[in-house]
């Protein structure tokens, strides 16, 4: 069996935390909210506060049902503790105080476009750290999915392409991708610890991180208003592109490793694309079908369980 492949037992036995492709779903149509949220919040609230803030009130929303698990997998986290933190920086800590960063600094359609880089980051440090290539199937998948992104943030018309600009923004996010690539493979190292253990530990672990620089910018950045549009922003932060997103993600990456769950990146722009058009006014166009068509068509192609003799 590859090693991005696991056959780790439902945490519960339920019937959902045995279907990943539901799961990664939910984690994409989660972060393309946040990506919504993480945009109007830009310029109300600074990115270390809202990274810091959002992964303090997650863990808070976590321990009361991960505490005996905690305690239950202790042992076990201890002798991957290294391993542990080092995901909880780059997962919890660095991934997303450099896309709130990145988004107060570039538009959401540059943004969007680099998020389709996703799987192929992933397929690069799969090769890297786990020597696991992507197969024929996965490849073309990759391909068929940004296609069909490229031809949903391109009105489609592919030659608007060439009048893009990239800028400082572009960059902070082409490392928060490194980085959140990085954490999708490592993770299926982690320790054979309860899907709870594991976001408690990251989601406390990664806030913790974040407390030198979220001081820092206390004293560099104005502080946060204490209004209904930034709790409400908090509220959601904390709760869906964290708690329920980072549950899903993790346990759909367990179940069908991180090649085949990659091309759910691309499901993120999708999403988006739909709440444009459901909460701000847009209306669908042809291109919006074909494009996620191709997309769909991607997904299904690229997480496919490869045929064995």
């Amino acid at each position: 069996m590859p090693a991005s492949e696991s056959t780790a037992p439902a945490p519960s036995g339920n019937w959902l935390t045995n279907q990943p492709y539901l799961l990664l779903s939910i984690t994409a149509l989660c972060w393309a909210g946040n990506a919504i949220v993480g945009r109007l919040a830009a310029g109300h609230i600074a990115p270390v506060t809202l990274s810091f803030l959002r992964w303090s009130f997650a863990f808070l929303i976590i321990l009361p049902f991960a505490w005996k698990y905690l305690k239950r997998d202790w042992d076990a986290i201890r002798k991957r503790l290294g391993l542990m933190i080092v995901l909880s920086i780059t997962g919890i800590g660095a991934f997303n105080t450099l896309q709130y960063w990145a988004l107060e600094h570039t538009q959401a359609l540059n943004t969007l476009l680099l998020q389709s880089a996703g799987p192929l980051v992933v397929a690069i440090w799969s090769l890297l750290l786990l020597g696991v290539r992507l197969t024929l199937a996965q490849a073309a998948g990759v391909l068929l999915s940004t296609a069909g992104v490229l031809v949903i943030l391109m009105h489609g018309d592919l030659t608007k392409l060439s009048n893009i600009e990239f800028n400082r923004g572009d960059l902070i996010f082409i490392v928060a991708l490194a980085i959140f690539g990085l954490y999708s493979v490592l993770s299926l190292k982690r320790p054979a610890i309860h899907a709870l253990s594991f976001v408690a530990f990251t989601f406390g672990v990664g806030a913790a991180c974040l407390i030198p620089l979220f001081i820092w910018e206390l004293f560099t950045r104005p502080l946060m208003q204490i209004d209904t549009a930034n709790l409400l922003t908090l509220a959601y932060v904390a709760l869906f592109p964290s708690t329920i997103a980072y549950l899903c993600f993790n346990r759909g990456v367990q179940l069908i490793g991180a090649n085949r769950a990659a091309p759910f990146f691309h499901v993120v722009p999708v999403f988006g694309t739909i709440m444009s058009i459901a909460f701000l006014g847009e209306h669908p166009q042809v291109f919006h079908f074909v494009g996620f068509a191709l997309v769909l068509t991607g997904v299904f192609v690229a997480s496919r369980k490869p045929q064995t003799n």
